[in-house]
């Protein structure tokens, strides 16, 4: 759920989330699509790999259990996954 108030202490006026958000909103359509394809890509070959080692029942099981166990550093990756997505839309638009 989106916090309303997450951006208030930012000094970029932002999280990283609804930066992306802005960007997929209002970019370029084009390039909105093909990082949101890249990044479709990138998760079917971590879901095969998960499959792989923990079964179909397992995969959903390992996420839930990473998620608690290592909430910040989820968090953190998420973070950092906007923030990349961000960088190749708006680096492609130039």
């Amino acid at each position: 759920m989106y916090n309303l108030f997450e951006d208030e202490d930012d000094i970029f006026q932002g999280s990283p989330k609804s930066k992306f958000l802005d960007i997929v909103f209002n970019a370029n359509r084009d390039l909105v699509h093909n990082e949101l394809a890249r990044l479709m890509e990138r998760m079917a070959v971590m879901e095969l790999l998960l499959h792989e080692q923990y079964g179909e029942e397992g995969i959903d099981q390992k996420v839930r259990q990473y998620e608690f166990e290592r909430a910040d550093d989820v968090d953190m990756m998420a973070k950092n996954l906007y923030i990349i997505s961000v960088g190749n839309v708006l680096s492609r638009n130039e």
